[in-house]
């Protein structure tokens, strides 16, 4: 897929890929936008730690799949604005 808005692909990056497993990789949500909600698109873990719940997103590929953009922007509109 070519670069633009909606999708971005950086080689170049030391961590690339950061996900294992897929043909393209849409860095544009590198940190996920979703990561302080709740509920999100993904599907993240949680884990607990000092009696915190923590969100661990690090086998979740959702917003790196470049036909997600329009599900991600549309999820923040409704919960953020």
């Amino acid at each position: 897929m070519e670069n633009s808005y909606r999708y971005f692909e950086n080689h170049e990056c030391r961590f690339y890929p950061c996900h294992s497993g897929q043909k393209e990789m849409n860095c544009l949500f590198c940190y996920c936008p979703m990561y302080f909600l709740d509920s999100c698109l993904g599907s993240p873990e949680y884990i607990e730690k000092d009696g915190k719940r923590i969100k661990n997103c690090s086998n979740c590929t959702f917003p790196h799949k470049a036909e997600n953009y329009s599900q991600i922007m549309k999820f923040l509109k409704e919960r953020i604005l």
